[in-house]
């Protein structure tokens, strides 16, 4: 009778224990559901954000063999700091020729600026001539007056013999020599006017030298200065500070103009870019609160504030962007790289490194 009694209890006492557990899990998974329900109210999350920062690359800007290499590998520099030397006789020869060149195109200016002056003179100095052979061609014009009236007045008297045949020669002499010397007179002041024009045209043609060699001057220091600059090209500089990647450059390696040879990164200033999905991001905006977990630091939590988005989502940022308006369309969810920056006094910031992983919690106002 015992026994029946206690197998009657035991289905009781194992339907109790089950409703007693099933009704466990119904209030922890509710509490559970509302507790997440209530935190997607007022948090956007994504585990899709990495670390960024500024990475600049360290490109020669002329060909050139390597001389010194200067940095090693994870080395923190300063802007400005010594990173490679290339060789640079090649160039010191080049500022060496073009500095002659401007010497040898500065005494040409010399030249061309005393052919200017001395041109400008035989200008005045003709010019003078023709003035006075103007004076000259005056005065001859008055000896020829009076010569063909004496000739004239002779040539009336030796008609009725009141003078002798000597006289009347030495008239018609002095007359002829009167026009002679006023035709020799006319004769040298127009080639004085040719001299002068042709002088003329000289000096122009100096003064338009002078120009020139004025332009070669300038392209001269051009030249020079480019000359300059790409024996500057030759010491390569840190372009911000940072510390240096993986340095892949030897002595006596042939560098090409345009190479990337290594990156600084600057880890004084980084950043997250946290890729949200479209659907997330109605209700943000700049300026909201952000809690950041960096995979790195499980047990650090970081602080920020959402910066800025990006004007397009990534896809549109992607060597090959989809083309929907081609084959079978299936819609997929695009994401949206939102800018998140850090809060400025933790120091652990300036110990995180470019391309982290980290999860973010922005708080939806």
């Amino acid at each position: 009778m015992s026994n029946k009694n206690a197998e009657q209890g035991a289905p009781k006492n194992n339907n109790t224990r089950f409703i007693i557990v099933l009704a466990v899990l119904v209030l922890g998974g509710g509490a559970f559901g509302i507790t997440k329900y209530t935190h997607a109210q007022h948090h956007e999350e994504t585990d899709d954000a990495q670390i960024d920062a500024h990475i600049s690359p360290v490109i020669p800007r002329i060909s050139g063999y390597v001389m010194d290499v200067r940095v090693k590998d994870n080395q923190v520099v300063k802007k400005g700091d010594t990173l490679v030397v290339l060789d640079n006789r090649a160039e010191s020869i080049r500022v060496t020729e073009m500095e002659a060149a401007l010497e040898v195109a500065s005494k040409n200016l010399g030249v061309a600026n005393a052919s200017t002056t001395a041109s400008r003179a035989n200008v005045s100095s003709y010019e003078a001539n023709i003035s006075t052979a103007d004076a000259q061609i005056e005065a001859a014009k008055v000896s020829l007056k009076r010569a063909t009236q004496d000739f004239e007045r002779y040539s009336n008297l030796i008609k009725d013999h009141s003078i002798t045949q000597q006289q009347f020669e030495q008239a018609e002499a002095a007359k002829l020599t009167a026009e002679r010397q006023l035709q020799v007179l006319t004769d040298m002041k127009n080639a004085a006017i040719r001299q002068a024009h042709a002088a003329s045209s000289q000096s122009n043609a100096t003064a338009q030298q002078v120009s020139v060699v004025n332009a070669t001057i300038e392209q001269r220091k051009a030249d020079l200065e480019n000359a300059k600059l790409n024996l500057s090209y030759t010491v390569i500089t840190a372009p911000q500070d940072g510390r240096v990647s993986k340095v892949n450059v030897q002595l006596g390696q042939l560098l090409q103009a345009g190479q990337t040879l290594f990156s600084v990164v600057n880890e004084s200033e980084p950043w997250i870019v946290a890729n949200f999905k479209e659907t997330q991001v109605s209700r943000m905006h700049a300026g909201q609160n952000v809690n950041i977990h960096v995979d790195a630091y499980p047990g650090h939590d970081f602080h920020g504030k959402v910066s800025s988005f990006s004007p397009a989502t990534g896809s549109r940022f992607a060597l090959l962007p989809p083309d929907n308006a081609s084959g079978n369309f299936v819609k997929v969810v695009q994401r949206l790289p939102v800018k998140i920056v850090f809060d400025g006094n933790d120091p652990k910031v300036k110990e995180l490194r470019a391309g982290m992983n980290v999860d973010v919690d922005v708080l939806i106002d």
